[in-house]
């Protein structure tokens, strides 16, 4: 027997346990369905000897007030048509300082308070993927970042829509000793009729190779070699036949360092992946997704999208999302985007 499926039937509990495929409600909570995703990822070397890869300090800032985050992530920052283009075609693109370097400082440390709180009793649990959702509605600095107009005017204009809603925050931390995360496209993920929809990945820290930054694959077409693949949710073949079909097919991957303050925005369409943490220090992410005003929830969200009613609540299936947890963060709310 598959030694990672025995691990999987594990972590799946109740009538997500049951060979029904994927076409149900998730039963557990966040982190329950982050466990089990991550194990879904195909490792060659997943039971080899971990690494640790220790990494020079992070430079250390001088904390700025929140009023201070809150005018930097206010600011426009101007992309030009031809970033544009790169976005649409590739599926990807990456944005050099987009943040300040004391603004991903102070970021680091809200987020890893706000993780440490939240698992401080599950501590025992090594090389774990860590995450917390819907942030923004109780953390005043998260939401700063979160409904910030900068990130989302980037957005709407890598997409070409006028308007974006938000769909969830999400703070991401891969733990050392964290494994790969398995080749996705977010289509999977966000139960939104509409492929006008972008993630933007915010570093917390500079992302050194040896601590697993995303892995692209483009160009954004590439999607159609594998849209035929069935998702499984027991074991790792999906993670792996994607894998084989892109070497076959001679892929192109893009897997770079990110400086700090560098973001970078993937479409819904975009299949990527991360390797990884080989270091000894947490991968901590803050992702924010957006969406095209206007969009409806699809007619049968599954269980690969997780508690999504916890994001897009009283919403029913061919109902634009348009709840009072996805506002309009792009033109600027200002009934939404005040300064808290």
């Amino acid at each position: 027997m598959n030694k990672k499926r025995y691990l999987i039937n594990k972590v799946l509990l109740g009538e997500n346990a049951e060979d029904h495929g994927i076409n149900q409600a998730w039963k557990q909570d966040n982190q329950a369905w982050w466990d089990w995703y991550v194990s879904l990822a195909y490792d060659e070397a997943e039971y080899s000897e971990n690494s640790s890869i220790e990494l020079p300090a992070l430079q250390k800032f001088n904390m700025i007030s929140e009023s201070d985050i809150q005018a930097e992530l206010s600011l426009p920052y101007e992309i030009t048509d031809k970033q544009i283009t790169s976005f649409q075609k590739e599926g990807f693109i990456k944005l050099r300082n987009v943040l300040s370097p004391i603004a991903v400082s102070k970021l680091r440390q809200e987020l890893l308070m706000l993780l440490n709180k939240e698992f401080n009793n599950t501590k025992k649990k090594k090389n774990r993927f860590l995450s917390l959702e819907m942030m923004w509605l109780k953390n005043t600095l998260i939401r700063k970042y979160v409904l910030s107009s900068r990130i989302a005017k980037i957005c709407a204009d890598l997409l070409g829509v006028k308007k974006v809603r938000l769909y969830h925050d999400n703070a991401l931390a891969k733990e050392p000793g964290c494994g790969r995360t398995p080749w996705h496209y977010d289509d999977h993920h966000f139960p939104l009729a509409t492929n006008d929809v972008v993630t933007a990945w915010i570093p917390a820290q500079p992302i050194p190779i040896e601590m697993g930054p995303l892995v692209f694959a483009k160009p954004l077409s590439v999607y159609e070699l594998v849209k035929e693949i069935n998702f499984n949710k027991f074991d790792t073949s999906y993670d792996k036949q994607i894998s084989d079909i892109f070497k076959a097919e001679g892929v192109s991957l893009e897997e770079k360092a990110f400086e700090i303050g560098e973001v970078s925005f993937h479409h819904n369409l975009c299949f990527h992946s991360a390797s990884k943490n080989r270091t000894t220090r947490t991968r901590v992410v803050l992702a924010n997704t957006f969406f095209a005003d206007g969009a409806r929830l699809v007619d049968n969200p599954t269980m690969v999208s997780g508690d999504w009613k916890k994001f897009i609540p009283n919403t029913k299936p061919g109902e634009i999302v348009a709840s009072k947890l996805n506002p309009i963060c792009w033109p600027i709310n200002k009934k939404v985007n005040k300064n808290d």
